[in-house]
């Protein structure tokens, strides 16, 4: 695969016709002897990833040539100090990642949908792209990109790495909630057109982020995300880290890129950095 267009919008991408995890294989290249060589917003891609990894340990696997894995490698500070984040703003990056993912999905589904819509009320052409809290990138409901992000603690370089679904069809979904680009659409996407948009999108709001100290108020992260982000005002249930379960209502993302939940049992509000969130329709 050629990928000129996403070729023109990273310092360094490497498409690889087959892999095992993009994700190992940058941390790899981006920690080892050869690590000057791979800057800033780095790529490793392919569309056949035999060994992905979601959250928790889950395995992701898809049939050849039908998605795109991607590793993305930030640098934050690359030696300037006057660039380095705060500990407590690398919540944001995965929302980063999955507000540049939802806009390039979007897109995507926009450029795909008939000139007249069928109904002249709906804008949105029957489909719906949203992020859900905190790594995963909805298609009217059913999910077409995951995203995880690994810290190298030696370097404080964060890989990011997104699973998208480009011409899945209904025999090879891996789960019954989720999509593909293709089936959302009935219109194959461009791989190269998709991916470029989402790798100059990314890089252009981590770089306000950046060039914010990391706060992510003044930097417009958190209005972005939070207006991109369906599970805020949704009734979800959280389940935590010991086998613990947060039913209540999504509220907001607060400082440090947590959702906040009230607890529909005693209406308090509780601010959740990690665990898996469904949800729930009533």
């Amino acid at each position: 695969m050629d990928l000129p267009k996403s070729r023109a919008v990273s310092p360094r991408l490497e498409f690889l016709d087959t892999a095992t995890s993009t994700n190992d294989l940058l941390r790899e290249a981006a920690s080892g002897p050869d690590a000057a060589s791979w800057p800033h917003g780095s790529v490793i891609v392919t569309d056949d990833q035999t060994s992905g990894r979601g959250r928790l340990g889950r395995t992701w696997l898809a049939p050849t040539g039908k998605t795109l894995a991607i590793s993305v490698l930030l640098r934050p500070g690359g030696g300037a100090q006057a660039r380095a984040l705060p500990g407590d703003a690398y919540g944001w990056i995965p929302l980063i990642a999955g507000a540049a993912m939802t806009e390039a999905v979007t897109r995507a589904v926009d450029a795909a949908r008939p000139a007249e819509p069928e109904d002249p009320e709906d804008r949105t052409g029957g489909v719906e792209v949203r992020l859900k809290w905190p790594n995963d990138v909805l298609v009217s409901g059913y999910k077409v990109c995951g995203i995880l992000s690994e810290l190298l603690s030696e370097s404080g370089a964060v890989i990011v790495g997104a699973g998208l679904n480009l011409t899945l069809d209904e025999h090879d979904l891996p789960t019954l909630t989720s999509t593909s680009l293709l089936l959302a659409t009935g219109v194959r996407p461009d791989a190269d057109a998709v991916l470029a948009d989402y790798l100059e999108t990314f890089a252009r709001l981590f770089e306000a982020f950046l060039d914010h100290g990391g706060d992510a108020d003044a930097a417009g992260t958190a209005a972005r995300v939070s207006a991109l982000c369906g599970t805020l005002g949704s009734e979800v249930r959280v389940e935590l880290p010991g086998d613990r379960e947060l039913i209540g209502t999504a509220l907001r993302i607060d400082a440090d890129g947590r959702l906040v939940v009230r607890d529909r049992e005693n209406g308090e509000e509780q601010a959740v950095a990690a665990g898996d969130v469904t949800h729930l329709r009533y």
